[in-house]
């Protein structure tokens, strides 16, 4: 079995921007049939890996989402550069002169000649709208000959690599959310739960609107769900991690009590919050607990979707998210795999989280 290094610098490699998750799903499709007792993909791009227990029992979902950020054509000039449009969170301060990749192709946004920029233009971003893609393509005809045309995804070239005194560090693009992906993966090889069904869903369309978890909490209806994603850190100099994030990397996975500002996004079920607590502690896993006002994930979909699933977020901290950089702790996911081991093998007495619950 490999491991999860391996598996996040595989997963990594595979360009899935949002709408476009097919190589990575028809990947893992691959690789997970061998292990599970079922694996689907569904209309929207979901797949579903499932383990069975020997023993009847509960349903628990354990979902990471496929897509990354990226970029998308929206027209082709004359004189062969593609004009672009962003998909997801992209930060726009962070195109300039970065390597991209496009139907195979290797593209780098262009910036203007520095002899040539204005003292403003030297401390501010272009628009998106004013930036664009060189393939190295002479005219439209020449793009479409490469096979590029509206509509077509493009990746940040940024493969994983591993960096720091102790090497545990990850550089990189779509660590968010492969490296939850390949924590999944990596469950779903380690056995079957003794009692009940596992249900990996590996999420379509998250970074656009949470799209697929909603329909997979439908299908499935779970009695537990657990939302593994990654979310930023607040241990970089430009934040403050009292006023603005207390996270870090490196010190644990990241249980979300509210996210979303105000707590609109998601606000975790306090029955599932005191059980993964519970299972962290007696794991010896160092469980961070964060309110994050400035995104949301899967768990908020799911929790909402059918008649109502008892959810939780536990998240990977993260540094320069939403960038072609983002840096992670490999520490933090092998924390994150002890407790999910966890949670799986308490299938077989998984409480009831009935609201008005006190244990």
């Amino acid at each position: 079995m490999p491991s999860l290094l391996e598996r996040l610098t595989e997963l990594a490699a595979i360009d899935a921007v949002a709408g476009h998750e097919a190589p990575l799903v028809r990947h893992l499709q691959g690789a997970l049939e061998s292990v599970c007792d079922e694996v689907t993909v569904d209309a929207v791009g979901n797949l579903y890996a499932v383990r069975r227990g020997d023993q009847d029992g509960p349903t628990v979902m354990i979902a990471a989402h496929t897509d990354e950020i990226g970029l998308m054509v929206k027209a082709v000039e004359p004189d062969g550069f593609l004009r672009i449009e962003t998909i997801g969170g992209v930060i726009p301060s962070t195109l300039p002169a970065r390597l991209v990749r496009v139907r195979g192709h290797l593209g780098v946004v262009g910036v203007k000649a520095g002899h040539y920029q204005s003292a403003a233009e030297r401390s501010s971003a272009p628009a998106v709208r004013d930036t664009y893609v060189d393939v190295g393509a002479a005219s439209a005809a020449s793009v479409a000959a490469m096979g590029i045309a509206v509509g077509d995804p493009l990746s940040f070239v940024s493969e994983v690599r591993t960096f720091g005194h102790h090497g545990n560090l990850v550089v990189g693009k779509a660590i968010d959310d492969r490296l939850g992906c390949a924590v999944l993966a990596q469950l779903l090889e380690e056995g079957p739960p003794p009692a009940g069904t596992l249900v990996a869903a590996f999420t379509s369309q998250e970074e656009v609107g949470l799209k697929g978890a909603g329909v997979a909490g439908t299908r499935w209806q779970p009695d537990l769900a657990v939302a593994l994603d990654t979310m930023p850190s607040g241990d970089t100099p430009d934040l403050d991690r009292k006023r603005d994030l207390d996270v870090a990397i490196g010190a644990g996975p990241v249980l979300q009590v509210a996210a979303g500002a105000g707590g609109r996004g998601f606000l975790v079920h306090q029955g599932v919050r005191r059980y993964l607590l519970r299972l962290a502690e007696a794991q010896g896993v160092a469980l961070q607990e964060a309110v994050f006002a400035g995104g949301n994930n899967d768990a908020a979909a799911i929790a909402w979707s059918g008649h109502g699933v008892p959810a939780a977020s536990l998240c990977l901290p993260r540094r320069y998210s939403h960038s072609p950089v983002e840096v992670a702790d490999m520490r933090d996911a092998e924390a994150a795999l002890t407790l999910l081991r966890a949670v799986v093998a308490s299938m077989g007495a998984l409480p009831a989280f009935g609201f008005l619950d006190e244990g």
